[in-house]
């Protein structure tokens, strides 16, 4: 089997480039319609689609690839974008480095909700209005990638952190109130970490309570009114996602891959697989 590709260069013939912005029609052009295979990015990308048609796979969930649609793909998520005809839009890619040489915390975008690393990404839709007023900042970006603006890196920062929280007020979670607001945020960002860091060995949210120093009912207050989902749901993606991605494109046994993911026994994770997921582990690895 072909060992997934995994990009870790905004620009891969220039190391020191950590920002693109392509037209989604150039991109399709270069590749001369060929279809991208399911490859993982170290970096951010946004795509703001004009005209589309064809699928967009994210983490082995598919979603139609439509007019009018903002996407936000984060790093290490698996992806396939499959364009029955050519797509009009834009492409933007970014690295942490990026956030950082622009004095945008990482905060600000783990707090902002678009970029899941796992479980459901589905494609913001928008209206005419609203994708137009994107597109306006895409295309001052454009013309500044492509000029010798002074200071145009910091002008493309601001576009694209104004461009971000519009796309997130478009977003329609439900609204925490203001003292979760204000102080879930927090305990919202160390639970991720946690989870990313442990997920492998703590499957339940009490686990995660305890290193926070908080109960599971306020855990869980907290992340449903931030995120939509609850604690365990956010747990069970994490795991979910994992276990896809090795059953996809490793050849370990289902028992190996059952004890990296913290099960006791080969037959909890099957179950667990079966129940979340909707079909068995080896019909999913079947499918590949």
């Amino acid at each position: 089997m072909a060992i997934l590709p995994t990009y870790t260069q905004v620009n891969r013939e220039d190391s020191q480039v950590n920002f693109g912005i392509s037209r989604m029609e150039a991109i399709y052009d270069k590749r001369k319609g060929k279809i991208d295979q399911p490859h993982r990015h170290d970096f951010y990308t946004i795509l703001l689609i004009k005209s589309a048609q064809g699928k967009h796979i994210i983490d082995f969930n598919t979603y139609p690839l439509e007019p009018l649609t903002i996407t936000f793909i984060g790093p290490g998520q698996v992806h396939q974008v499959i364009e029955e005809k050519r797509s009009e839009g834009y492409s933007l890619v970014f690295s942490s480095d990026f956030l950082a040489q622009n004095n945008i915390p990482i905060e600000f975008i783990e707090d902002l909700n678009l970029f899941e690393c796992y479980g459901e990404s589905p494609p913001l839709s928008l209206d005419p209005h609203e994708f137009t007023q994107l597109s306006i900042y895409t295309e001052e970006i454009i013309k500044l990638q492509h000029s010798e603006t002074a200071l145009k890196e910091q002008a493309i920062g601001a576009l694209l952190k104004l461009l971000l929280i519009r796309s997130n007020n478009l977003c329609h979670l439900p609204k925490a109130d203001p003292v979760t607001q204000s102080t879930g945020q927090e305990t919202f960002r160390k639970f991720r970490d946690l989870l990313n860091k442990n997920f492998s060995k703590w499957h339940a949210s009490a686990e995660y309570a305890r290193a926070l120093h908080i109960t599971p009912d306020h855990l869980n207050r907290v992340v449903k009114s931030l995120s939509g989902k609850t604690a365990k749901e956010h747990i069970q993606s994490r795991i979910l996602t994992a276990a896809r991605r090795m059953l996809y494109f490793t050849n370990e046994s289902q028992k190996e891959i059952a004890y990296a993911l913290g099960f006791k026994e080969p037959a909890h994770f099957s179950a667990f697989f079966k129940k979340c997921a909707g079909v068995s582990p080896s019909h999913f690895r079947s499918m590949r």
